[in-house]
C-alpha cells in the first residue's frame, strides 16, 4: 500500500503570521497533520513531549543528525537546535494524512529538496519591514537587543522569496487566510470543511 502523502510548507521571517495561518488552515482541512519538531530546549510546563516537541538532549539529538535521522535540522538562537525527523514525516503519511509545517525559511528549502516531487513550498510575507517590526514589538517579548537580531535575520531571509513556489502577501489578514486555502485545495485535490463544520469541531 502507497503510503505516501503531500507536504505543504509555510515559511517566512519573524512577524509574518506564518503560524497564524497554518493554524487556520488545519482547522478547514482534516486531511492535514501538524509535523511536530524536534528540539534540544528545555519543556516548559505547559508543553507535552510529543504533542509541542519531541523533547531531546543534546547528545541524542547530535546522535540523530550523524545516523541521518533528519531531513532538516539548525542551531538557532542560544545555541539550541531544532529539526524535522524522517520518522515524523512518516507517521503522518502512515495515518494517510498530508504534512503541513510551519518552519523557517532554510527548514523549508531543505525539505523542498527531500521531497521536490510531493511539496509545496509558501513563502508567506509581511507587508513592509515597518509592519514586522510593529508586529515582533507587539509580543512584548523582544528586548531592543533581540529586536535587533529579529530583524537582522528577516533582511537575510527575505533573500530567499524566489526559491519558492508561491508568495502569500500578508496585508490583510482574512484576504491571505482565503489565498492560502485556495493555494492548500489546488494542491491537496480538496475542498476546505464548510465554515458551519469548521467552527463545530473548534467548540
Amino acid at each position: 500500500m502507497d503510503t505516501k502523502g503531500k507536504l505543504v510548507l509555510f515559511a517566512a521571517p519573524s512577524g509574518s503570521g506564518k503560524t497564524t495561518i497554518v493554524r487556520h488552515l488545519l482547522r478547514r482541512f482534516p486531511q492535514l497533520a501538524f509535523s511536530i519538531s524536534a528540539t534540544t530546549r528545555t519543556c516548559r510546563a505547559d508543553e507535552q513531549d510529543g504533542r509541542d516537541y519531541y523533547f531531546l538532549s543534546r547528545a541524542d539529538f547530535l546522535e540523530k543528525v550523524a545516523a541521518g535521522a533528519f531531513v532538516e535540522w539548525e542551531e538557532v538562537y542560544g545555541g539550541q537546535y531544532y529539526g524535522t525527523l524522517r520518522s515524523e514525516i512518516e507517521r503522518i503519511w502512515q495515518m494517510g494524512l498530508h504534512v503541513i509545517f510551519d518552519v523557517d525559511v532554510k527548514g523549508a528549502l531543505a525539505l523542498k529538496e527531500a521531497y521536490p516531487d510531493c511539496s509545496l513550498s509558501v513563502f508567506v510575507k509581511a507587508p513592509s519591514m515597518e509592519a514586522v517590526r510593529a508586529r515582533l514589538m507587539s509580543r512584548g517579548s523582544e528586548t531592543p537587543e533581540t529586536l535587533a537580531i529579529r530583524m537582522s535575520r528577516v533582511e537575510e531571509e527575505l533573500a530567499y522569496e524566489p526559491l519558492f513556489d508561491k508568495v502569500l502577501l500578508n496585508e490583510v489578514l482574512e484576504t491571505a487566510l482565503l489565498e492560502a486555502e485556495t493555494l492548500v485545495a489546488t494542491f491537496l485535490e480538496v475542498l476546505p470543511l464548510p465554515l458551519e463544520d469548521e467552527q463545530s469541531t473548534a467548540n
